[in-house]
């Protein structure tokens, strides 16, 4: 149990350390692609999927290496569930969900069901929140066409 106990904090020393913002300038510099973000949140979501299924896989060994490759399955759900967060918070929200936008309301609330999604599946093991979260994610794609250049 103790073995349990310190590598749980450990884990969570780590998390804290590897916690970074991935935001671009907030300029208008029109470099940063829209729709590459939203693609990006969906590999996030599909890393976090993934994760779960290797923890299923895991569950109730007691040797050290799979409690090893447990906590690091767990740490990786952490950070990509973060990263979503992260991207809707310190992008979309900061420079593209405006007020002046006729449908600013409606936009807002589905930004906010992908911070809620990702939430929820750290928090979780439950393969149903992942599958919300990706249904919230492509929600913005009507928003973040891909352009062809």
């Amino acid at each position: 149990m103790k073995k349990i106990m310190y590598l749980f904090i450990l884990t969570l020393i780590w998390i804290g350390a590897e916690r970074s913002v991935q935001a671009h300038c907030q300029v208008p510099c029109g470099i940063y692609d829209d729709h590459a973000r939203v693609v990006s949140m969906l590999e996030d979501a599909a890393t976090t999927e993934k994760a779960l299924l290797e923890m299923e896989k895991l569950a109730g060994r007691k040797d050290l290496q799979s409690q090893n490759q447990m906590v690091r399955w767990i740490v990786n759900k952490e950070k990509h569930a973060e990263n979503i967060i992260s991207t809707i918070s310190s992008y979309f929200l900061t420079q593209r969900v405006k007020e002046s936008q006729k449908d600013y309301s409606e936009r807002l609330i589905k930004h906010h069901k992908v911070v809620t999604g990702a939430m929820k599946v750290k928090q979780s093991t439950d393969m149903k929140d992942v599958e919300a979260l990706k249904k919230s994610i492509e929600a913005l794609r009507v928003y973040y066409p891909e352009h062809k250049h």
